[in-house]
């Protein structure tokens, strides 16, 4: 079998220099029936290696129930078959744009820490995940060369103890490719999350000759790498779509391999945060710590490879690139997916309201004397509705929503009195005594990334009416994987005023493929095409429009349903599918 070690100066490979040319690919953000053309436009583009992370969120949705763990062995078992080695980055905290940076929602104790209530879990869950990559390291016929230990602990935290425990699970449950860490190319970062003896890596975007110097500093031997060269940049919900210049970043691709140094490109292809798992960031600068920025449903990244699976510019001027370091000619890109053949037009045909929908498919009700938060609701991505009565006799007062996180559309006596953020807690209009007030409270992402990060969802902070704290509050929770399987939901006629609620529809497809999903004058929710959850929509941009992934249509009949949580068109709502090159959203803006 074959040996994958650290030397002095190089990666080596029974013996023999080798330089790491990977690709940041998750198997978690592509349709499984597509990792193939994915893996094979990889090594078209001149990799030799594809870099995934983990998210225990979406693999232990509640403590001990695990579901599909697998699907990594067979990303890992996809890569093998195309050629490619592969660089895995099982956590326990990946960071990556997803839901809580790839936390469970109910993880206890002091997250990313030597806390045994949390390092407890982490064990846990490390001893159901490691055997996929063990069995699949190189030295066991495998593609696995290296495993990451935590990521960019750096720029979290300084708990030495914590990294060394987990560097010491990995190689406990049988890890024998090398470790590595990787962080941004400060001194703070670096001496916070290096662990002596294992490989530490850095990522940046540009100045690669300065980040390098940086890394030397503190790793004076062994081989230089960008784990993550960003190459493009993510997206957030109502702000302007983010693209970098092709010219540009391949200038820094070429810096990269001029220092003599590997490569991981973040992302090669980024894919889709499918079924609501795109997280978000605080803004405020370099403390992480200012107004929450959701992240779009589109990973596309502004990568090489689109959101759709197709070369951009930048694939070709990266290629250019990396065939001067290639063994041969590189193998020509597979063909694109065939796209969806004839767009088509969906018109709802049945509808039910929201409070129906929690009546349906939503958690226990409770009662407490102070708002329960979403996690001791046991909701990760989804909706909880608040109830409370004002007590009275009493004057109208304000009403404010202490710690609300993250958005809230407010009922007073059935009717909608407004929509309120963390940024704006008050409602407009005072609320008198003996008021029946409903809060429909919505989950835009849990924190990926900074100090923040595990904060919880919900009414976190109390509910005041004038200086007053209303006491007595019911809540009631819906996961959106609840809605996977809808089922056999009762249906109404669709209301004339575009009511929020679960919409559902059928669409007849002529010549299946990939498409995207246009919502006109549709205002925020979520969508499910034959149950698969394609994730958010929302009005605000700059998305526009969902990627369908072509196995997920089928000839015929394909059933949609839409849960519209603020407002649809009044009259006649209408959703259109179209192939992408069709209806490519997110026009080109200066970051």
């Amino acid at each position: 079998m074959s040996e994958f070690t650290v030397g002095d100066r190089d990666f080596l490979l029974d013996g023999r220099p080798v330089r790491l040319l990977s690709g940041a690919l998750h198997y978690f953000r592509v349709h499984e029936a597509q990792w193939g053309h994915r893996l094979a436009m990889l090594r078209a583009m001149g990799l030799n290696c594809v870099e995934t992370y983990v998210p225990w969120n979406l693999h232990e949705p509640a403590p001990g129930r695990c579901k599909d763990v697998q699907a990594l062995g067979r990303f890992l078992d996809a890569a093998r078959e195309a050629g490619l080695w592969a660089i895995v980055r099982p956590g326990p905290y990946i960071c990556a744009e997803w839901e809580n940076g790839g936390l469970p929602h109910w993880l206890t104790g002091h997250l990313r820490t030597s806390d045994e209530r949390f390092l407890g879990q982490v064990e846990r869950w490390f001893r159901r995940l490691l055997p996929e990559v063990v069995t699949r390291q190189i030295d066991r016929g495998g593609p696995v060369i290296m495993v990451q230990v935590e990521n960019e602990y750096g720029s979290y935290g300084s708990d030495a103890e914590y990294l060394r425990r987990l560097a010491d699970l990995l190689l406990a449950e049988g890890v024998t490719v090398p470790l590595f860490t990787s962080d941004g190319p400060e001194d703070h970062m670096l001496s916070g999350g290096s662990i002596p003896g294992v490989l530490a890596t850095v990522n940046f975007g540009s100045h690669a000759r300065v980040a390098f110097e940086s890394l030397r500093r503190h790793q004076p031997a062994g081989p230089v790498m960008c784990m993550e060269f960003w190459c493009g940049w993510f997206d957030h919900w109502g702000a302007e779509h983010v693209v970098r210049d092709a010219e540009d970043a391949t200038a820094t691709l070429r810096e990269i391999l001029e220092c003599g140094a590997s490569v991981n490109l973040y992302m090669a292809h980024g894919g889709t945060s499918f079924a609501g798992w795109a997280g978000a960031n605080r803004g405020g600068g370099d403390l992480h710590d200012g107004p929450l920025e959701p992240d779009v449903t589109s990973y596309d990244y502004d990568a090489p490879i689109d959101e759709y699976g197709r070369p951009t510019e930048k694939f070709w001027r990266f290629r250019e690139v990396l065939a001067e370091y290639a063994d041969g000619p590189l193998p020509e890109p597979p063909a694109a997916p065939a796209p969806l053949a004839t767009p088509a037009e969906l018109r709802p045909t049945g509808w039910t309201p929201l409070s129906a929908v929690l009546d349906a498919r939503g958690g226990p009700e409770t009662s407490a004397p102070v708002p329960p938060t979403f996690e001791e609701l046991d909701v990760d991505r989804g909706l909880v509705r608040y109830e409370v009565t004002v007590p009275g006799p009493r004057r109208p007062y304000p009403l404010i929503v202490r710690g609300l996180r993250d958005l809230a559309v407010v009922y007073v006596d059935g009717e909608r009195a407004g929509v309120l953020t963390e940024d704006d807690e008050r409602l407009k209009e005072p609320v008198a005594g003996h008021a029946r007030v409903e809060l429909w409270v919505e989950s835009l992402g849990r924190v990926n990334y900074g100090p923040r990060t595990g904060e919880a969802k919900g009414i976190t902070g109390g509910l005041l009416h004038e200086r007053q704290y209303l006491h007595g509050v019911r809540a009631r929770g819906l996961r959106w994987d609840a809605l996977d399987d809808i089922g056999d939901m009762a249906l109404r006629d669709l209301p004339e005023d575009g009511a929020p609620g679960l919409y559902r529809g059928t669409v007849t497809v002529s010549g299946a493929g990939d498409a995207v999903l246009e919502l006109p004058g549709w205002t925020r929710g979520f969508v499910w095409v034959n149950g698969f959850g394609l994730g958010r929509y929302w009005s605000a941009g700059p998305q526009r429009s969902l990627y369908v992934p072509g196995p997920v249509l089928r000839e015929g009949g394909n059933e949609v349903w839409l849960l519209e949580l603020e407002g649809a068109p009044a009259s006649g709502p209408v959703l259109r599918l179209a192939p992408p090159d069709t209806a490519r959203e997110n026009p080109p803006a200066s970051p």
